[in-house]
């Protein structure tokens, strides 16, 4: 797993070990990137964060801060290494909690949320239920989520729905909150 452009070009992430995480291809990825083609200047909310690669990227494009979300020790052991790795402490930061509680608990607004939770546990409609509640969008924001094709978003997202599409075990749905 790689950093595809920007200033950590081609730098190796390191991996969560184990077969729990799904680290996202660099073809999502470059699906990913080119639909919200600029993170200059945005904060970013990087949910169920994993290794952070999603997070990361964004830094990489210029994005100015990435909150990373995830309550697995081996994902936030995984997420510091890269880290130090990319020299990127001041960019960041690591919140060890689960997502409900941390989008309960924060006050901040974010232009770019990532949210890649583990497949079929019925976390996709309550995650976004819990930011739009919450007000943590800031306006033209975009909510990029990596799901399962079984895990169906409910029709009154399809209001913020700009972009779905299925890539075989996976599909990419965009939110934004222009149209609300």
């Amino acid at each position: 797993m790689r950093i595809i452009t920007g200033k950590f070009k081609k730098a190796n992430l390191f991996t969560v070990p184990g077969k729990t995480a799904r680290p996202t291809t660099d073809y999502i990825k470059e699906v990913i990137f080119s639909i919200i083609s600029s993170c200059n200047g945005k904060n970013v909310l990087d949910l169920y964060a994993g290794s952070g690669s999603l997070g990361f990227e964004a830094l990489s494009r210029n994005a100015d801060f990435v909150d990373f979300v995830d309550f697995s020790d081996k994902s936030i052991k995984t997420m510091k290494r890269n880290i130090e790795k990319l020299k990127c402490t001041s960019d960041c930061k690591i919140h060890k909690k689960k997502v409900s509680a941390f989008l309960n608990s924060i006050d901040k607004k974010f232009d770019l949320i990532f949210m890649d939770p583990p497949y079929n546990k019925d976390l996709v409609n309550n995650t976004i239920e819990k930011i739009v509640d919450n007000l943590l969008l800031n306006q033209n924001g975009y909510i990029v989520i990596e799901h399962s094709p079984r895990e169906k978003l409910l029709e009154k997202w399809d209001v913020m729905t700009t972009y779905n599409k299925n890539y075989g075990s996976s599909v990419i749905t965009v939110l934004t909150n222009e149209n609300l």
